[in-house]
């Protein structure tokens, strides 16, 4: 297959030159037509000029030459360069003709001519020359050309300086809507909607985008508030009900029921805690208690919780199959270099990615421990397409072949990885499985 060639032009025009070039194409534009409209209407008016001068003069040498028999003014009795035209004019009728023929220092000429008497008498013609006329006609197309130059080149940076205004504006516009997508639901453009008739009148349409801009984010605020407020208040309505039905399981007859019941009750329970969690996240009332602590000694705390098997590899010691570790924070020689950060969140954070490992994935589990960063990986099917597009959305727990679950618990995760200043990103591995890294900020 052949392939096409790569077009000249860069992929991304910016906007103040699109709007430049188009505002100079406009100018040489009008430069065009306002000087072919000039030429044409100078010429016509440079010719009928030069008729009438034509007409005039014959009248003027056929009078000198019927009184006084000699040719004045110029003209000739059938001069050879006489058009065709104007050999045969009708008795007593003066005619014109134009003569676009160059000879010598003689150019573009008009012809007038007249019967001196009855039929086969000569013919009287004066010659007018219109070589300076046509001159200056050419001079005056330099002179606009030169003029329309001058014109370009004064509006083109006038031009680029007004695009550049527009461009800002409409980036300011783009970059607050982009970090209002990320969540910053406080940006606003400041665009000013209530300034009265007066500020209204100044208005334009980038400012009622960025306006429209501003009440998108207001709506949206609203709304989530409304959502965060709804979620926290059926979150801490449920912990007294929750905590009432263990209570009561606590009652029951051992048994298989009991055993059901209580699971499910603390499953419930666990659920109304991690909504509690998520609504004080996305409030944004959470904040770290910093301490300085070893990391991988952290990090086998946080495994050893789950209860699940999971294996722990730190770059200290460098080998493989380290098992899930003491949960001493102590442990002398292999902990590492102490680190600054929440402990408690740090352990939410990895105990989180090591049970969605194992709900959603495959074992083995490894948990991978080197400087600053830790590797969380199972080898399962991978994280879905849209998760690792679109980020995990709470209660959804994208393909069917990952489990169950609820869904909260990677967005707890990268909501307590924000708290701590830290970056958690989702990938797949190429040769299968789900990879979690988290990096904690210097």
């Amino acid at each position: 297959m052949r392939l096409l060639p790569r077009p000249w032009w860069p992929a991304r025009v910016p906007l103040r030159w699109k709007i430049a070039a188009l505002a100079a194409a406009t100018a040489c534009l009008v430069a065009l037509t306002v000087g072919v409209l000039v030429h044409l209407w100078t010429a016509g008016d440079i010719r009928d000029r030069a008729e009438m001068e034509a007409t005039n003069s014959v009248y003027s040498a056929m009078d000198v030459y019927r009184r006084t028999g000699t040719l004045a003014g110029g003209a000739e009795l059938d001069p050879a360069e006489l058009p065709a035209v104007l050999r045969h004019p009708s008795d007593g009728d003066r005619r014109v003709a134009y003569d676009g023929h160059v000879e010598g220092n003689l150019g573009p000429s008009v012809w007038g001519a007249q019967r001196v008497d009855g039929p086969g008498s000569p013919v009287l013609a004066v010659r007018i020359n219109m070589s300076p006329q046509l001159h200056d006609l050419r001079r005056l197309d330099a002179s606009m050309a030169v003029a329309s130059l001058v014109s370009l080149a004064a509006a083109l940076p006038l031009a680029v300086y007004g695009a550049g205004l527009v461009a800002r504006r409409l980036r300011r516009v783009a970059e607050t809507a982009a970090r209002i997508s990320g969540g910053d639901l406080d940006a606003r453009t400041g665009a000013r909607t209530d300034g009265g008739e007066d500020h209204a009148r100044g208005r334009d349409e980038v400012t009622d985008i960025a306006a429209t801009v501003d009440l998108m984010a207001d709506s949206l605020g609203r709304r989530l508030r409304i959502e965060r407020q709804f979620t926290a208040d059926v979150a801490h309505e449920l912990r007294t009900p929750v905590g009432g039905l263990l209570a009561a399981a606590d009652l029951l007859p051992p048994g298989e029921t009991e055993d059901l019941l209580r699971a499910r009750v603390r499953d419930l329970r666990g659920l109304v805690e991690d909504l509690l969690e998520i609504s004080r996240l996305d409030a944004g009332a959470e904040a770290p208690v910093p301490a300085r602590v070893p990391l991988a000694a952290v990090v086998r705390e946080a495994v050893a919780r789950t209860g699940l098997d999971t294996e722990v590899e730190t770059g200290e010691r460098g080998g493989p199959g380290e098992s899930e570790g003491s949960g001493d924070f102590g442990g002398s020689g292999e902990s590492g270099d102490p680190v600054e950060t929440d402990p408690r969140r740090l352990e939410r954070i990895v105990g989180n990615l090591v049970v969605n490992a194992h709900r959603h994935g495959r074992t083995p589990v490894r948990v991978t421990v080197a400087g600053r960063t830790v590797v969380v990986r199972d080898h399962g099917p991978g994280f879905p397409a849209d998760l690792l597009l679109d980020g995990p959305r709470r209660f959804r727990t994208g393909a069917t072949e990952r489990g169950t679950g609820h869904g909260l618990g990677l967005t707890i995760a990268l909501g307590q990885a924000r708290v701590l200043g830290a970056e958690l990103r989702l990938d797949n591995a190429p040769d299968g499985g789900a990879v979690a890294t988290l990096r904690l900020p210097l």
